[in-house]
């Protein structure tokens, strides 16, 4: 995607990336948004690189990103495979690939608790063990999976081991990427 350049309508909260820090973006700042996926802008500002929730498109003076279709109802033998679909939704804001084509998805768990509830437990990893956004990709991805039908807990557990590295990343991830 070729930046688009934005001034800011209003004031703005914003998570600091790579830190994960909370921010207020003040009116009147030029940004360029560099990525659009995942449900949330990435901008760039001259003081660093920020994300932005769909629910502050005016700020940016744009259209709020479209919904995502609604998750999938987990039901039958493809209870996994739903759940593959909608970490895929998934995106580190500086890397236009999802997190499961990343390769950061080391394990999936399902569970099925007492009144036919589910569990769903995920390990994942990040690029780099000094990224601050892994709790807000972890929150992402777990606010994700509960929004499925029958998923009534989720945990989403950063992990470092193995230490993550390119030959990880899918060839659909390599695809996007161009590699």
């Amino acid at each position: 995607m070729e930046p688009k350049s934005v001034e800011l309508k209003r004031d703005c909260e914003a998570v600091q990336i790579p830190y994960g820090d909370n921010a207020v973006l003040p009116k009147g700042i030029v940004a360029y948004i560099t990525q659009t996926l995942g449900g949330s802008f990435t901008i760039r500002t001259d003081t660093g690189l920020f994300r932005i929730a769909s629910k502050d498109a005016d700020a940016l003076g744009v259209e709020p990103l479209p919904q995502e279709a609604p998750p999938p109802t987990v039901r039958g033998d493809s209870d996994e495979q739903k759940v593959w679909e909608v970490l895929r939704t998934c995106y580190d804001p500086e890397i236009p690939v999802n997190i499961v084509d990343l390769g950061l998805v080391y394990d999936l768990v399902l569970e099925k608790l007492p009144d036919n509830k589910g569990r769903v437990n995920v390990k994942m990893t990040l690029t780099a063990p000094g990224c601050g956004m892994g709790s807000v990709i972890a929150r992402d991805a777990q606010e994700k999976l509960l929004s499925l039908d029958d998923v009534d807990e989720a945990n989403v557990e950063i992990v470092w081991e193995p230490p993550w590295h390119q030959s990880m990343i899918t060839a659909e991830g390599r695809r996007i990427l161009g590699l």
